[in-house]
């Protein structure tokens, strides 16, 4: 793992060479982008990188600004800001010479989906995993965030844990805390605006939408499906918004179904 300088930022960096006899090398990079706020590129490194980089595909994982062990700035948390970062670490580690495969878990979808539509040239497919498009969730996600925030603000709760010995917790209730406190986050999240027919129309690469039978975000994808030129959905039952951690197999099957895995490459169950 390293720190790689990426427009500004030290961004913390994570990759696998693909190997095991998949695609030809020169092929397309899959870079993961992780969800919000307690979430970082460990969520993916258990659970897809090693799957995908064993079927062949070279994988980046990185901490998105303000997360895990990435710099955090007090400003810089909207969408586009967010593109320019990935912009800016695929130039700086070499990678922007060819389009790249997006996989995005949650919010982290919800950024793939913009680089898409924003940057159409520098994205080869998109991978949505239960990801937030339509509706009311820039709304609900800011009031959720903003009710996490006053809960962390004054109740002391990092030092708790950590007199408890409750190190890791202790952690990254911490950096939680930092997050929402104390940059602008919140704000810059709340002034964003859902996804429309009309962007999803604008798609023109491949798009995966891997969602959960119970998600309360399948709506959503449903329309996307509906108005993309180039989309499968994929819906995996038993599981809601925790596809990445419940349903990790179908998930694995699904998503190198799509990059093109060699037979035999799908995640042991």
């Amino acid at each position: 793992m390293a720190l790689t300088p990426a427009g500004g930022l030290r961004l913390h960096t994570q990759r696998l060479p693909g190997h095991g006899g998949g695609p030809r090398p020169g092929g397309p990079t899959v870079v993961f982008l992780h969800g919000l706020v307690m979430d970082n590129l460990s969520s993916f490194y258990c659970t897809l990188a090693g799957p995908v980089s064993r079927a062949g595909h070279d994988v980046l994982l990185y901490d998105q600004r303000g997360h895990g062990r990435s710099e955090r700035p007090p400003t810089g948390y909207d969408r586009d800001t967010s593109v320019a970062d990935l912009v800016a670490l695929l130039r700086s580690l070499g990678l922007d010479g060819r389009p790249v495969h997006l996989v995005g878990n949650s919010y982290g979808g919800a950024l793939a989906l913009h680089t898409a539509l924003v940057r159409p040239g520098l994205v080869a497919s998109v991978v949505l995993i239960d990801a937030h498009l339509t509706g009311d969730w820039i709304e609900d996600m800011t009031d959720t965030l903003s009710v996490a925030a006053l809960g962390l603000e004054h109740s002391g709760l990092a030092d708790q844990l950590a007199g408890l010995g409750r190190r890791k917790e202790a952690r990254l209730t911490a950096a939680a805390d930092a997050l929402l406190n104390h940059t602008t986050l919140i704000e810059d999240i709340a002034a964003g605006t859902s996804f429309t027919s009309r962007d999803f129309a604008r798609l023109r690469c491949p798009v995966l939408a891997v969602y959960g039978q119970y998600s309360e975000l399948l709506p959503g994808a449903r329309q996307l499906t509906l108005d993309a030129p180039d989309c499968e959905l994929c819906v995996l039952p038993g599981v809601g918004h925790t596809v990445l951690n419940e349903a990790t197999a179908g998930l694995c099957e699904a998503l190198l179904g799509r990059l093109g895995a060699p037979a035999g490459a799908v995640v042991a169950r």
